[in-house]
């Protein structure tokens, strides 16, 4: 086995073992360690995050008109009874104004983009080729929301499905435009979207 895939393989697993160890991590803390792996992951990822003119350019671009494809989405979506009680089932955090401005943006957007999308989709682009590798990262993607789904009670095939689907688009989007806000943003607006529509049900009910 070649180094590349050795070290694809490591990192994925370093990637599958935080997701099973950070949500045992007090929520007094979140997001600062999230946010720290984020970081540290950016910058010891070997691809260009595109963070900066012109890339960054291109990836605001791209990434608003995936975030009002998806805003959009989730708005209509809120219109289908089964999806709009399953919204508001759901039991929202003590404070949604830390859930909404820290974790989401830094504790989830940011953390996660670094690591899988800049990260591991360099490390398995190298080891896969860019088609190959897109897949494994979006699969380990989805692998990591195993942990989430079991605790929240939810259908872990199903969220291995969606998140995996996601992971791919928001890989894709970066590929796509070169920088990382296009997957930001478009992740962004699926977390926000989705934590905006909670609140707005429970208010309303």
């Amino acid at each position: 086995m070649s180094q590349d895939r050795i070290r694809a393989l490591t990192l994925a697993a370093a990637l599958l073992g935080w997701s099973a160890v950070a949500p045992r991590i007090p929520l007094r803390w979140h997001p600062l360690p999230h946010a720290l792996v984020g970081t540290a992951a950016a910058v010891s990822a070997r691809s260009a995050l595109g963070l900066h003119p012109p890339d960054v350019v291109r990836g605001l671009r791209w990434g608003s008109a995936a975030a009002a494809a998806v805003a959009a989405t989730v708005a209509g979506s809120t219109r289908v009874a089964p999806v709009r009680a399953g919204i508001a089932a759901g039991t929202l955090p003590d404070s949604t104004a830390r859930w909404m401005l820290l974790r989401i943006p830094f504790g989830t957007v940011w953390s996660e983009e670094t690591t899988y999308r800049a990260a591991l989709g360099a490390a398995a682009a190298r080891a896969f080729g860019a088609s190959g590798g897109r897949w494994f990262t979006a699969a380990v993607f989805g692998l990591s929301h195993v942990p989430d789904a079991r605790a929240a009670g939810q259908s872990i095939p199903g969220t291995v499905l969606v998140t995996g689907a996601a992971g791919w688009i928001f890989a894709w989007l970066y590929d796509r435009s070169g920088s990382l806000a296009a997957p930001m943003l478009a992740h962004l607006a699926v977390n926000e979207a989705g934590a905006v529509a909670a609140v707005a049900l429970r208010a309303r009910d």
